[in-house]
């Protein structure tokens, strides 16, 4: 097969959803061993509230990351909206290079501008917001402060806001705004984007020759990106086995 890399996002991990964690193992397993890199843009996990506190369930994610980077194949993990206190000790443990958001690649010889996608959503002004002050570090040093089970359950609290605010809002105002992608492609100086948060794959083709890539989530199948020297392609992981 010719060389490629591999991005993929949102896939939300929890004990809610086992079989995710299922289809990701597989891909860990089978697929990622294949490509020069993979690359996950945000939301590996459906909340993260810190290093020192891995819910049961994730261990087997770390153990298959670990296994996937100590044969050479590098990962690199963007925090997204919902695991963004992911640090240094989970890093030690998986082998995986945190990037920062946004972060820019020679994908094979394209400049390619890599983002979560949340920042993209400009005219949803209340979650902007809240975004503002949890990503603070002095709210963050407060949080990881807390025990365990309190964080777990402000977690929980965040994630029932979010879905009834969600649930309220129209769709425009959860997608991305077109100009704040021109924009900041623009400051980057670069043609092609790729990233996630929105859950609505498909390649966009602008009349400026920008092209963005959204990657798809893995709520109902494995949405993933192949890129090589030819261009990307989304695809599909749905093995079982």
């Amino acid at each position: 097969m010719m060389p490629h890399t591999l991005f993929i996002s949102d896939l939300h991990l929890s004990a809610d959803q086992p079989q995710i964690t299922k289809l990701l193992l597989t891909f860990l397993q089978h697929e990622a061993p294949h490509s020069e890199a993979l690359y996950i843009l945000g939301d590996l996990f459906e909340y993260w509230i810190g290093d020192d506190a891995v819910a049961p369930e994730h261990q087997t994610v770390l153990a298959s990351l670990h296994q996937l980077t100590k044969k050479s194949t590098p990962v690199y993990i963007m925090h997204g909206n919902r695991d963004f206190l992911m640090g240094h000790h989970f890093e030690a443990q998986t082998g995986c290079q945190l990037i920062n958001d946004p972060t820019i690649i020679d994908l094979y010889g394209t400049p390619t501008l890599l983002m979560h996608g949340d920042t993209l959503c400009s005219d949803d002004k209340e979650y902007q917001q809240f975004r503002s002050v949890v990503r603070n570090l002095q709210w963050q040093q407060n949080f990881l402060e807390k025990s365990a089970n309190d964080r777990t359950s402000i977690a929980n609290h965040y994630r029932r806001e979010s879905r009834a605010q969600s649930s309220n809002k129209p769709e425009k105002i959860m997608d991305v705004n077109n100009d704040t992608v021109e924009k900041i492609m623009n400051q980057h100086n670069v043609l092609q984007l790729i990233h996630g948060h929105t859950h609505r794959p498909a390649i966009h083709e602008g009349q400026t020759k920008q092209r963005r890539v959204v990657l798809g989530d893995w709520f109902k199948q494995g949405s993933f990106l192949r890129c090589n020297e030819n261009g990307c392609h989304l695809e599909s992981w749905n093995k079982t086995s």
